[in-house]
This record gives C-alpha cells, sequence and structure tokens, in this order.
C-alpha cells in the first residue's frame, strides 16, 4: 500500500471520530452532570438527616405528651393518627397485647423494618409501665422519593441544557479551526493569509505556523524548479552539440556499419536525454493552459501516429475509433504532450498487434496488447519515474500526463484490459465540445 492510500485511510478514520466540538460538549456536559449530581447527592444526604431528626424529635414529643396524659386521662393518651400506635405494656399485662418484636426493645429511639416498610419506634418507662409509640414513616419515605426524582430529573435537564449550550458555543472557537482545515485541503477561495483579524490566540498560533509552512513550501519548491530550469538550460548546449556531431558523423560517406549504428545511437540517445531533460523541467514548473482551440480530436491522434511509427519500427497498427467530428477545447501543446505520451507508452509494450484509440462518452482510451500492469502496480502508474516491462522509458510520461490533466481539469486513469494489455484513459469531461459516441453501459 502506498503512502498516499496509507495517509488517505487515516484521514478516513479520523473523520469517523467525534469531532472536537462534540468532545468538548460532552466533556463539559459530563462534568456540569457530575457536579450536580454530586451537589444533589450532598442535599439529598441533608434533608434525610433532617427528616431523620424530626421524626425522633416528633416521636419523643409525642410519647411524653401521651405519658402526661395517661395521667390525667387515660382514654385521650392515644394518638389520633392513623401512621402511629401506642401500647402501654405493664407487668402483669397478658401476653401478645404487644408485638413481641416491639415488647423486647430497649428504653430510647429505633429504626425496624417490616418487610419493605420502615418504622421508627420509641420506648419509655413511667410508673413501671413502658410506653412503646410505633410510627409508619412511609409518608416521609415518598417525600424523600419525590424530592430525588425531583434532583435528578432537573441534574439530567440541566445536563442536556449545558450540552446543547456548550455545542452551539464551542462552535465558534471551532469555526476557525474548520475554515482553515477548508482553506488547507482547497475547499474555499484563496483568501490570501491563513492568520486572520479576530482571530483567538490558539487559534492564530496556528494559523501563522500554516503561513510559515506554506511560505517555505513555497521557497523550496521555487528553488526546485530554478535548479531545474538551469540544468535543463545547461544540458540543451552540449547536447545539441553532440547530437549535431553525430548526425554529421552519420551522413559522412564511407563509414564502417558499425560506426554508422554507433553514430545513430548517439543521436538517440541524445534525443532521450533532451526529453527526460524537457520532462523534467516541465514537471517543475506550474503547468497552466496558455491557448485555447478548439482541436480536431481524430486528427491530433493520427498526426501524432505518423510520427510515433517513424521513430518505433514495428508492426503495429491504430485502430482509432474516434469520430471525425469530435472536437476538445484545450492548449494544443498540452493536448499533444498527453496525447504522444499515451500513444509512445503504448508503442513501448507492443510488439506487434493493434493499438486501440476510442472515444467513450468523455473519456479517451488508449489500449494496447503488451503485459498490463501487475495489480501491486495500478496505484502507481502516474507517479514519478514509474516503470514497466523491459521497454519502458524514463518513467516520467505518464507523470507528465497526470501532471497536465490536473492543470486542465482532465481525470487520468490506469486500468487492464479484459483480453489482456493496459488501458490508459484520460476523462476530457467539458473540454470535449464535439460529438462523442455514448458511454458504454
Amino acid at each position: 500500500m502506498s503512502l498516499a492510500n496509507h495517509s488517505a485511510e487515516e484521514l478516513a478514520a479520523d473523520r469517523q471520530a467525534p469531532s472536537m466540538r462534540l468532545r468538548i460538549a460532552l466533556w463539559v456536559a459530563a462534568l456540569a452532570l457530575v457536579i450536580i449530581l454530586a451537589q444533589s447527592v450532598a442535599l439529598l444526604l441533608m434533608f434525610d438527616e433532617m427528616e431523620e431528626e424530626f421524626i425522633d424529635n416528633l416521636l419523643t414529643t409525642q410519647v411524653e405528651h401521651s405519658i402526661e396524659l395517661w395521667h390525667t386521662s387515660p382514654e385521650t393518651a392515644f394518638p389520633n393518627t392513623p401512621s402511629m400506635t401506642l401500647y402501654r405494656l405493664e407487668p402483669h399485662s397478658p401476653p401478645g397485647s404487644v408485638p413481641d418484636n416491639l415488647a423486647r426493645l430497649p428504653i430510647g429511639n429505633h429504626e425496624m423494618f417490616e418487610g419493605d416498610k420502615e418504622f421508627h419506634v420509641a420506648v419509655r418507662e413511667d410508673g413501671g409501665a413502658r410506653f412503646i409509640l410505633s410510627y409508619d414513616v412511609e409518608e416521609h419515605e415518598e417525600r424523600l422519593d419525590a424530592v430525588t426524582a425531583v434532583i435528578v430529573t432537573g441534574a439530567l435537564i440541566i445536563g442536556g441544557v449545558v450540552l446543547a449550550m456548550v455545542y452551539a458555543l464551542s462552535g465558534r472557537f471551532t469555526r476557525r479551526l474548520e475554515w482553515l482545515a477548508r482553506r488547507v485541503r482547497g475547499e474555499v477561495p484563496e483568501a490570501g493569509s491563513y492568520a486572520q483579524a479576530g482571530m483567538e490566540r490558539e487559534v492564530l498560533a496556528v494559523a501563522q505556523a500554516l503561513d510559515a509552512l506554506e511560505a517555505r513550501q513555497a521557497e523550496l519548491l521555487q528553488r526546485e524548479r530554478e535548479f531545474t530550469a538551469n540544468l535543463s538550460h545547461e544540458l540543451r548546449t552540449p547536447l545539441t552539440a553532440i547530437r549535431t556531431d553525430a548526425e554529421m558523423l552519420s551522413a559522412a560517406g564511407g563509414l564502417p556499419e558499425a560506426a554508422y549504428r554507433r553514430s545513430r545511437r548517439i543521436v538517440d540517445s541524445a534525443d532521450r536525454i533532451t526529453r527526460l531533460a524537457e520532462s523534467l523541467l516541465m514537471l517543475a514548473r506550474e503547468t497552466r493552459p496558455q491557448l485555447q482551440d478548439d482541436l480536431r480530436l481524430s486528427l491530433e491522434i493520427q498526426s501524432l501516429w505518423e510520427s510515433l511509427g517513424n521513430q518505433y519500427a514495428k508492426p503495429v497498427q491504430l485502430a482509432l475509433e474516434v469520430p471525425e467530428p469530435a472536437l476538445v477545447r484545450a492548449d494544443p501543446a498540452l493536448l499533444q504532450l498527453v496525447l504522444r505520451n499515451l500513444l509512445e507508452n503504448a508503442l513501448r509494450h507492443t510488439e506487434s498487434g493493434t493499438i486501440t484509440c476510442r472515444l467513450r462518452g468523455s473519456v479517451l482510451e488508449v489500449a494496447d496488447q503488451g503485459p498490463g500492469f501487475a495489480p501491486d502496480d495500478l496505484p502507481r502508474v502516474f507517479d514519478r519515474f514509474y516503470r514497466r516491462g523491459p521497454g519502458a522509458g524514463h518513467g516520467l510520461g505518464l507523470a507528465l500526463v497526470a501532471h497536465v490533466c490536473r492543470a486542465c481539469g482532465w481525470v487520468p486513469a490506469a486500468a487492464n484490459g479484459l483480453d489482456g494489455g493496459a488501458v490508459l484513459s484520460v476523462d476530457l469531461g467539458a473540454s470535449l465540445q464535439g460529438p462523442s459516441p455514448a458511454a458504454a453501459a
């Protein structure tokens, strides 16, 4: 897998992760919810303690009041409430007059449970008799449950409100970062410097770092272009002299056959080095269409094929399936460069047979009868210095095709044919002005 593909997969995985904006909102909402719940728990514990104290005071007051009433008016000593029950236990009281679990309790206040019910019991002694007051605290438990439900519901509502508010507010802070990301990806028009007025300090630091990085990249690119241009210029003069001398030598009469072949080899090698230098210069420059003209695609292909046919002496035929009315609006030099490299690549890898040029919709295909691409090499076809097979060139032809296509808004692609061989294609898009055959289903 290439580094570019690996990076693309990592980027796709990152996009599936929650955004920083959502993470900030979730963390702040979770923190607020924890704080609210902690405070709610503290309030509930305090409320429960106050309820316990209130119940103990109520029981103490009621049992003491009942004891006083017993001395003056026994029939009014019993509390008039369904949740309270008063028992008086004397030494001669019959068995079963008081429940056993209450009769065994010592003097003081107690808590008891019967099933899911809670009772508070106050036990006092007076004149040899015991007064036992049992209080069903269900009403207090229901009130505590109601308060708990209200507090928890309120905490959840506040947590939701905090989440929504923080998510909305964090959008104001992350909007600048999202803008920077879109700017780096080229999704927004150029707007000068990355650093903009009104940016927060942290975002401004990122924007300034991007400005510095872009400046360094521009400087390095300019150095590379200048070096490549100087190298190409310096090579042309000696190469021209070598080629001229070799041609004059080959044109001289009376040369042995071996010397003649070597002189022609020198000419070919000089031409190859010249094309290599021109290719490097083209890749180093920022290619842009200089002239737009309506070009007849079939004539351009036929003309280039005749030129290449004289250079490559191979029993290879051209099957041209491009309608004559098809026009391409493009820079003539750039279109010829793309077509020449596609045809030359097909000729290099086809020893005999037919090379087919066909137009499917807006897609121009060039299919050869060579060995085709290895599956692992398909993603690298348009990389610089990629070469395949023994007849490969310097490895810049298809890189140039991709370079020019990006400048012209075309889309190159590579595949293997169903019957073997390689198929290189270029989607000309809106540049195809004339009629074209319908795209294959």
